[in-house]
């Protein structure tokens, strides 16, 4: 407790003043928790000091309601149209431009519990950086970090080429600390052949070690798409890990080393149009016969967006596993048209790739409700979203289908083909 309120002293978080007529001083509480390593063990208590959510009042304390973490999609999007506009992002702190951000507006917050002021103990904390739980918070964060990414650019003819994405850094730091640092590589992520199972019959591993593994391969797909599937596969089997699971992990980490400078690619000259393709494995998942939904999103040639997810029921048919990842995809344009309408860009018609016939004419024809009857309603949001001309359903060949690197494994040459054809390059 003593070390975060020293943190707030440091960083001048707040000033203590008396409280101005007709204003009123939100609540702040101490929220505790625990860190713990990947064995499970608790290496470090953890104090924060948050404003009470609760208390506060739209129009009074706020007027403005922002999600409380940034989106990879709105960085990657951001990063897109930075290369678009001929301008280089380089050294982005992400984290130092979320813990301070500037509050506008006149908040002021109780003293901690426990830590009053002696001397004036009547006095707030008019609140000057962001604290945790106050609603202003979040707008500030966004604020700080678009402010951070335009200044923090270069426009020279030497640099202003293209942007790479890269976490080479952070995959090389979990490569040793797992020892894979000097290994045989593999040129897959994962084996065509052999099927994830339960194997109820096989060795047991280190619960916390396989969990562990898999957190941090989870926040390297934040820049690394081409082990989006394997990593959500070997997800799935977090609880009593066996040595096939652990296998699997290990193939990923050892594709990793093979391919540590394997980057996303965001070239100058390439158009800024918005497309996507979707794409569906059906029922090949095998504990439970579920599909698996693939999508992404383009601007251009750049990758902006990924999706990788096991589906929440099971499909009956190819055509209703694909109308399921099409509506998902279709989320995602929408999403990314309306941040895009703060660039200045209000994108119509947005393109959909898919490799499904059938498909397409269940968005397009409604005659063909009678035979979807069984599907949830929430997905049958597409149809509308096609007759306002938002998007537009268009068939493509399997191959050329882009979204399929997000559902399934494949060997050597196709693999190679498709991060390629995302956009992949190795730096």
């Amino acid at each position: 407790m003593q070390e975060e309120l020293l943190q707030f002293k440091l960083q001048e978080v707040w000033t203590l003043v008396e409280l101005p007529n007709e204003k009123r001083a939100i609540g702040t509480k101490w929220v505790f928790s625990n860190k713990k390593d990947e064995r499970g063990i608790v290496i470090k208590n953890k104090a924060r000091l948050v404003a009470q959510r609760y208390t506060q009042e739209k129009g009074i304390d706020y007027d403005e309601v922002f999600a409380p973490i940034a989106r990879i999609k709105a960085i990657t999007l951001f990063l897109a149209y930075a290369s678009f506009k001929d301008f280089v992002v380089y050294h982005m702190d992400v984290k130092r431009a979320f813990l301070y951000g500037k509050i506008e507006e006149e908040v002021y917050v109780c003293q901690p519990p426990g830590f009053e002021d002696p001397d004036f103990p009547d006095r707030v904390y008019k609140v000057e950086n962001t604290l945790y739980g106050l609603h202003q918070a979040l707008k500030a964060w966004y604020k700080t970090l678009s402010t951070y990414l335009l200044d923090n650019r270069s426009a020279s003819e030497a640099e202003g080429r293209w942007i790479f994405i890269s976490q080479e850094k952070y995959m090389n730091e979990i490569l040793n600390k797992f020892g894979f640092s000097d290994v045989k590589t593999a040129r897959t992520p994962m084996e065509t052949q052999k099927a994830l199972l339960k194997d109820a019959d096989r060795e047991d591993v280190d619960e916390n070690l396989y969990r562990s593994m898999i957190g941090l391969l989870m926040y390297l797909t934040s820049s690394r798409p081409d082990i989006m599937f394997e990593v959500c596969a070997c997800a799935r089997f977090q609880v009593n890990p066996k040595v096939l699971h652990l296998h699997a992990v290990k193939r990923i980490f050892r594709y990793l080393k093979g391919q540590p400078k394997l980057s996303l690619w965001y070239p100058k000259d390439s158009p800024f149009d918005l497309v996507a393709y979707t794409d569906s494995d059906y029922a090949r998942a095998s504990l439970d016969r579920k599909s698996t939904t693939g999508g992404c999103q383009f601007l251009g040639c750049r990758l902006i967006s990924w999706q990788c997810k096991k589906q929440t029921v099971v499909a009956n048919s190819t055509t209703e596993a694909e109308y399921i990842a099409a509506s998902n995809c279709c989320g995602q344009v929408l999403w990314i048209q309306n941040q895009l309408l703060d660039y200045g860009y209000n994108f119509m018609q947005t393109k959909i790739h898919i490799d499904n016939e059938s498909t397409i004419c269940i968005v397009k024809n409604p005659v063909f409700h009678s035979k979807t009857k069984h599907i949830e309603i929430r997905h049958h949001f597409i149809r509308d979203s096609n007759e306002k001309k938002l998007i537009q359903m268009i068939k493509i060949h399997t191959d050329q289908n882009v979204a399929d690197l997000l559902t399934k494994a494949f060997d050597v040459s196709r693999f190679q083909y498709l991060i390629a054809s995302i956009g992949m390059l190795n730096l």
